[in-house]
């Protein structure tokens, strides 16, 4: 099958990991894979088996998803826009999938539906009609209003053979998040969380016993990397902070100058984060949904300071849920401070690691099965 992944990250890069996990998948199980990005850049990421096509980069203005800036920095005017629906048309009609996959739209991106919809109006006039589907984690952010579901729906049963939902419904079922009436529930298919195998030990040994904080691959988390580094002042484990975003280099050496002194590391995200995971003495991070996954997989004690930036609800959610595990804490932005995280991070490497955890992470594998039984049922 030639399979086409279409998804745009806008703050940090987790959409785009979860198309790269699936794209990786596909191309294991002999498919031919191209994933179409319309974020910025991210080189830092496991690429293997996939193609990736760039449109003309955007990110978000902070959390103001309809504020969308180009790659120089400035507000994306309606050429450049005009440019990444050109883009994405001609990469549907390069690639000619067998399998088409949206990530989040149209439950979100919606400052994006045009280009979206070029993209699926000119898969609908392919000679041979792809498979179409849409991929979503396992909590959205829920609609502000009814007509936003209501338009959802619309685009859903006019262009969609199926929704791939990546969650184990015996934890997070998607109507926890959004409104699921009996037309869109035929639609969903379950798939298991979507996570790269569990990774084994740093073999080097790097993050052995540290504290890693993290807050993903965007520029977000200042104030949760400051609030670090004041609890590190008064821990007796080492701490590392990994910094990401395109001004990372500003960042690191803002909050090294806040640091002073301190014995602590400062550096830029790295490929490897996943593997230090599994030797650390604790992980403090939000709580996107590779982020929750990496957690879970690894067992390590977690402190989980959910985004919340411009009303953002769904990390909230996540961590509620992931709360309710062993060695997992919670602490809201509000209520975030050197003494608040310090205490939470005690108390949950005082409970240790997490073991055996009953949870299904096999849904990238699934996902393939999925869409090649929706293949052949077709021919």
């Amino acid at each position: 099958m030639n399979v086409l992944i279409v998804v745009t990250h806008l703050l940090g890069t987790g959409h785009l990991s979860r198309a790269l996990t699936l794209g990786r998948a596909f191309a294991q199980a002999g498919h031919t894979v191209s994933v179409l990005s319309g974020g910025m850049p991210a080189p830092h990421m496991d690429q293997t088996g996939v193609t990736v096509l760039q449109m003309p980069p955007l990110c978000s203005d902070g959390t103001n998803f309809t504020t969308l800036l180009d790659d120089a920095g400035n507000v994306a005017d309606h050429a450049y826009l005009s440019r990444r629906k050109l883009a994405g048309v001609q990469a549907l009609h390069d690639v000619a999938p067998d399998v088409l996959i949206t990530e989040l739209f149209p439950f979100g991106r919606r400052s994006l539906s045009a280009e979206f919809t070029a993209i699926l109006d000119a898969a609908q006039a392919l000679p041979n009609r792809p498979v179409v589907l849409c991929s979503v984690r396992d909590i959205l952010a829920p609609p502000s209003k009814p007509s936003k579901a209501e338009k959802a729906r619309e685009i859903l049963l006019r262009y969609f053979d199926g929704v791939l939902v990546h969650s184990d419904p015996m934890i997070t079922q998607l109507a926890k998040s959004w409104p699921i009436d009996d037309d869109l529930s035929e639609l969903l298919k379950y798939t298991g969380y979507v996570a790269p195998a569990a990774a084994a030990p740093h073999p080097d040994g790097v993050g052995q016993g540290e504290v890693l904080v993290s807050a993903g691959g965007g520029s977000v988390g200042q104030s949760l990397f400051e609030a670090a580094i004041d609890a590190a002042k008064q821990s007796e484990l080492p701490w590392r902070l990994l910094v990401g975003g395109k001004d990372a280099s500003e960042r690191i050496a803002a909050l090294r100058q806040r640091a002073g002194s301190l014995d602590i590391t400062i550096e830029p995200v790295r490929p490897d984060f996943r593997q230090m995971l599994a030797g650390a003495a604790a992980s403090v991070s939000m709580c996107g949904y590779n982020t929750a996954l990496d957690l879970l997989q690894s067992g390590v004690p977690a402190v989980l300071v959910p985004f919340d930036d411009g009303g953002e609800v769904e990390q909230t959610l996540r961590s509620q849920s992931l709360a309710e595990q062993s060695a997992m804490s919670v602490v809201m932005a509000q209520d975030l401070t050197a003494h608040s995280l310090l205490r939470s991070l005690n108390e949950v490497v005082a409970q240790g690691p997490r073991h055996n955890l009953n949870v299904d992470f096999d849904g990238a594998v699934q996902t393939v099965r999925i869409a090649q039984d929706m293949c052949e049922d077709r021919a």
